[in-house]
């Protein structure tokens, strides 16, 4: 590395060792991967730049497998269906303890077999909805070079620029500027990703760690932006805690992002927020800051209160003016 780019190196206190481009810190890996999209619960792994490639077709295989199985419980329910209908003139009667035509089917088909195959049918139908909408939204942040990490890096940056009406604009340094080039920086004939995960061809007038110099930009505008809040009632950690109210348990963060737990007269810098929930970070005494890394999650709304020096400036966390 240059005495350039060294400045904008990034080090992970976990892994004591400095960070690549495009590479984060897992915190369920407790590792670092390189060009992070998101950790998988599905495949209990994070999706990177290994296996960015497999995990897209896994998207794509998987409603086509769906499809397949849906198409053959159609088929079914439609045939046996069929052999047992009576057609009057008035209304049309089922009859399903037994076929009507011969030859007689070699698996009975009767009431809990045919609500099996209906509720397959449903299970079928919305794992192809639901993982084909996934395999969308890969392909679209795919055909711009992104992950799902720098598409949000990204928003974030053109929201900064817009709150603090700055003359800057920002480009994103691994776009290719056509999709069949993206697309190839991903998928290989050999299935084997192009490059070492380390160094990535950029856009002309961008290096290396324009990224970086971005995610410091934002970090040092959480900071400023950040409101200090003091713990006024305990908290227990939980995901949907009753005792705090029907709004806050309803209303709970829908992420895998940790809850952490609050004792009274603790104090937090919350960097983000929802109407009844807040994201921040604990902060420690001296006595017990070696050794723990940060302590830092959700926690209600109702379970603090801003601290005397904040409340005065009224200054909103991150994400409460737009939630996402």
């Amino acid at each position: 590395e240059n005495s350039q780019d060294s400045m904008y190196l990034q080090y992970c206190k976990v892994c004591q060792a400095y960070k690549a481009p495009r590479s984060h810190h897992c915190r369920k890996c407790n590792r670092c991967v390189m060009k992070m999209d998101h950790h998988c619960p599905w495949i209990n792994n994070c999706c990177g730049y290994q296996n960015h490639a497999s995990f897209t077709l896994f998207l794509l295989l998987a409603p086509l497998g769906c499809i397949h199985a849906a198409f053959i419980f159609v088929m079914t329910m439609y045939t046996q269906l069929y052999n047992r209908l009576s057609f009057g003139w008035n209304t049309v009667k089922i009859d399903m303890s037994a076929a009507r035509r011969d030859p007689l089917p070699i698996i009975p088909f009767g009431l809990a077999a045919f609500a099996a195959t209906l509720f397959a049918l449903g299970l079928a139908l919305g794992t192809t909805i639901a993982v084909g909408m996934l395999f969308f939204i890969q392909m679209k942040i795919i055909l711009r070079n992104k992950t799902s990490i720098e598409s949000w890096i990204e928003e974030k940056a053109k929201d900064r620029i817009q709150y603090y009406q700055l003359d800057e604009v920002f480009v994103f340094p691994y776009d290719m500027g056509s999709r069949w080039k993206n697309f190839k920086q991903v998928f290989t004939w050999s299935g084997v990703p192009k490059g070492d995960g380390l160094d990535w061809p950029i856009r002309e007038g961008c290096h290396q760690y324009s990224l970086t110099i971005e995610q410091l930009k934002q970090k040092a505008d959480k900071r400023v932006r950040s409101v200090q809040y003091k713990v006024i009632e305990d908290y227990s950690g939980t995901c949907c805690p009753l005792n705090r109210g029907i709004k806050t348990f309803f209303m709970s963060p829908c992420t895998e992002e940790p809850r952490i737990r609050l004792q009274k007269g603790e104090f937090i810098l919350a960097t983000r927020g929802l109407r009844y929930w807040l994201y921040g970070d604990k902060i420690l005494d001296d006595s017990i800051k070696e050794g723990v890394s940060r302590i830092r999650g959700w926690f209600p709304r109702n379970c603090v209160e801003k601290c005397p020096c904040d409340a005065e400036t009224d200054q909103a966390p991150e994400g409460e003016k737009k939630n996402r």
